[in-house]
């Protein structure tokens, strides 16, 4: 159901940088960039990940209680990403672990504050 999801970003340059040397984790690539935004996807028909500057040129800023959470295929992705988004700068919104019912997941903020998870079902 989801197409992509778009996040504000003040400073589009450390937001590539950061989702650059993130999403490769999981094989995702830019495949679609301007000089307002950039998205990230692993595959045609597929949901996907943007950064962008807020098309009505106000500050972007984070939505409380808004969170992005993407799917990977085993708990031992779910831990290295999040090691990997603390080792790019990210702030730590509850480390790896099982929250119940074999969903495993590990939150946290990116460099412009926007909560994301990665997660396991199974």
């Amino acid at each position: 159901m989801i197409g992509y999801v778009t996040l504000g970003t003040k400073d589009l340059k450390r937001a590539a940088g950061f989702y650059d040397a993130l999403l490769k984790e999981i094989g995702a690539k830019r495949f679609m960039e301007s000089d307002s935004f950039i998205a990230w996807g692993v595959g045609p028909d597929r949901p996907s990940l943007g950064v962008i500057y807020p098309f009505d040129g106000k500050p972007a800023t984070v939505g409380n209680g808004v969170m992005v959470a993407l799917a990977v295929d085993s708990q031992d992705k779910v831990n290295k990403l999040h090691q990997k988004a603390m080792q790019l700068g990210a702030s730590d919104e509850g480390a790896p672990g099982a929250r119940g019912d074999g969903f495993y997941a590990g939150y946290f903020r990116d460099l412009d504050g926007h909560k994301l998870n990665f997660f396991f079902l199974g």
